[in-house]
């Protein structure tokens, strides 16, 4: 399944956006690895993952997992349950096994989607799993999907650049540590993308 899809929205971003693919080089071929992007829209799983040769792996509500046919299809795409109802130390406890088993996980620092397109303050959640994990942090910037099929601009030029890992040097007991870090993650990611943005 997740070869299919991969398939389909390669075809999709591709032909249809005429998606613009920087910096693949930047990430590692293998071992355990957070991919963090800005969070602009539906589309930002699917794109962030559709162009690299490793797969994405992304937290899903455990309620999807209850349902039998699109439970099959989400597990095959290597998304894992999360329960909401404790979702700090779930998230935080599915997210390290994935990534000591040494996958990729896909995260959105952000917390939420962007309504304006801007990318905003980052929660500290990203770099406390950096430092249980001691995994690079490969930071990722999203270009053009808040407007796809938008009434401004129905097929825009999509773009996503993954620029160079970061690492997290601190210790994970200091809190001013990790927000800094999370800060960083989020700096380069609009770094990036202000610099492609007009190009």
């Amino acid at each position: 399944m997740y070869h299919f899809l991969q398939i389909f929205f390669t075809w999709l971003f591709s032909r249809v956006f005429h998606a613009e693919i920087i910096g693949t080089e930047n990430m590692p071929e293998s071992g355990g690895v957070i991919l963090a992007a800005n969070h602009m829209s539906n589309w930002d799983p699917p794109f962030l993952a559709t162009f690299l040769s490793r797969p994405v792996a992304y937290m899903a509500k455990k309620e999807l997992f209850q349902i039998p046919i699109f439970s099959a299809a989400i597990r095959s795409c290597h998304s894992f349950p999360v329960n909401r109802g404790a979702a700090d130390r779930s998230a935080l406890k599915a997210a390290v096994k994935e990534l000591n088993s040494g996958n990729c996980v896909g995260m959105f620092p952000e917390g939420t989607r962007s309504k304006d397109g801007k990318v905003h303050k980052a929660e500290s959640g990203i770099a406390l799993i950096a430092a249980m994990t001691k995994v690079p942090v490969v930071p990722a910037a999203i270009i053009g999907t808040n407007e796809i099929f938008s009434s401004k601009n129905f097929f825009p030029h999509l773009k996503i650049i993954y620029g160079k890992p970061l690492f997290f040097e601190g210790t994970s007991k200091n809190k001013d540590e990790l927000q800094k870090f999370s800060q960083k993650i989020m700096e380069e990611i609009t770094k990036m993308k202000n610099n492609h943005s007009n190009k």
